[in-house]
């Protein structure tokens, strides 16, 4: 049975009605019998459009076989006088629907004329199109600032699939998949924030253009662990997009190792004539060992959480190497083959005094040194006087 519970609709409960329809809230289950809810009129209309692209997904899925009303009501917890109202909604956006009368066991049986719709790019189903056109914030919001243009382009052509009562009806979807995108690297080392978006853009078009054709290439690379800039001669391997912001990792010839390089502190990058080969595999996933972007070797952590962070901590995949063992008291031990770096480091400190490090000790003793710097700060600040 679908659950509507959690779409912020605010069904109430009101006087029971003969014929009444009905949804079923955190509190209440399936409503068929007598006392049913009744649609309250304040409820945002977000409910019946989700509903709504419930009962076309079932239908669509249901193939050849095709699904009754009372099959529908029955899923989606409705009477079936809603199920014909929301069906007849449907098609008037557009989508193919059709009442199949000529079965076996003599029921009427809702189909999707996929002829209708054989037009679509890709050969996509009408919930694969509708799904992708309203996720398209999604994408966009995982996709780096300089692609944004394309991917919307890209959407704008999918869309096209779609009739306007069909878009029409999809705009009416809540964000049923909310998105708070990472912060994005946003400056160029040396360049006003006007200039931002066509500097990056020809700098990632030189970058890809070295890495899908081999070529080596010069870059002046602002580091900010040294505070100053250098020249380097790289042969960019691959652009790995993570935590916002793009990052080129390229082998550096000097230094006889792939070096990992933020594309918004490549103040320029020139492409060279000259080919390289590649002498090392990435793995398909990049930065594979960090918590971040970090591209250097694992070590094994553990770590100590307390009982109250354990629900949260133990609920999540914080990294595929990750193994937990319970502990008598609520919390639990985690062990980790992962970079040391920052990202671990700050994952660390956010949880406070309820995590502890295990091993190694070097990070132990990283880890409470910097906490004890933190405490020195705030016993340095003078308190306000009283009354202020």
């Amino acid at each position: 049975m679908f659950d509507f519970s959690r779409t912020g609709a605010g069904w109430k409960p009101e006087s029971p009605e003969p014929k009444a329809q009905s949804l079923h809230t955190a509190s209440a289950g399936p409503t068929h019998a007598a006392g049913a809810l009744r649609y309250n009129s304040s409820v945002p209309r977000n409910a019946e459009v989700i509903r709504q692209w419930a009962i076309l997904r079932e239908i669509e899925q249901a193939r050849a076989s095709g699904v009754t009303i009372d099959e529908l009501a029955s899923k989606c917890g409705v009477t079936t006088r809603t199920i014909r109202r929301d069906l007849h909604a449907l098609e008037e956006a557009g989508f193919p629907l059709y009442d199949d009368r000529a079965t076996d066991d003599g029921r009427t049986r809702w189909r999707v004329n996929g002829q209708a719709l054989k037009g679509l790019a890709a050969g996509l189903t009408v919930s694969e199109l509708c799904a992708l056109y309203f996720s398209r914030t999604l994408v966009e919001s995982l996709s780096a600032t300089v692609f944004r243009d394309d991917v919307e382009s890209a959407f704008e052509k999918l869309s096209s699939g779609l009739t306007p009562h069909m878009r029409q009806f999809l705009d009416q979807l809540p964000r049923v998949i909310a998105t708070k995108p990472d912060p994005l690297g946003r400056r160029i080392f040396g360049e006003t924030e006007s200039q931002l978006p066509r500097q990056q853009q020809q700098l990632i078009a030189r970058a890809l253009d070295a890495v899908l054709n081999y070529r080596q290439a010069t870059i002046s690379y602002y580091s900010k662990s040294s505070e100053r800039q250098k020249d380097y001669l790289v042969h960019p391997y691959r652009l790995a997009h993570a935590q916002g912001a793009l990052y080129l990792l390229a082998y550096v010839p000097e230094y006889v190792q792939i070096r990992t390089f933020a594309v918004e502190r490549i103040r320029s990058l020139t492409l060279l004539d000259e080919r390289f080969t590649p002498i090392e595999e990435l793995p398909d996933v990049a930065f594979p060992h960090s918590l971040g972007v970090h591209s250097g070797l694992p070590e094994h952590v553990e770590i100590l959480f307390h009982a109250a962070v354990a629900d949260y901590v133990r609920s999540r995949e914080w990294h595929p190497s990750q193994h937990i063992r319970e502990c008598e008291n609520g919390g639990l031990v985690m062990s980790l083959d992962v970079c040391i770096d920052r990202a671990l480091k700050s994952w660390i400190l956010s949880f406070g005094p309820l995590a502890r490090i295990v091993s190694p000790d070097s990070l132990a003793e990283d880890i409470a040194g910097q906490l004890e710097r933190a405490r020195a700060q705030y016993h340095a600040v003078p308190r306000p006087p009283e009354g202020v």
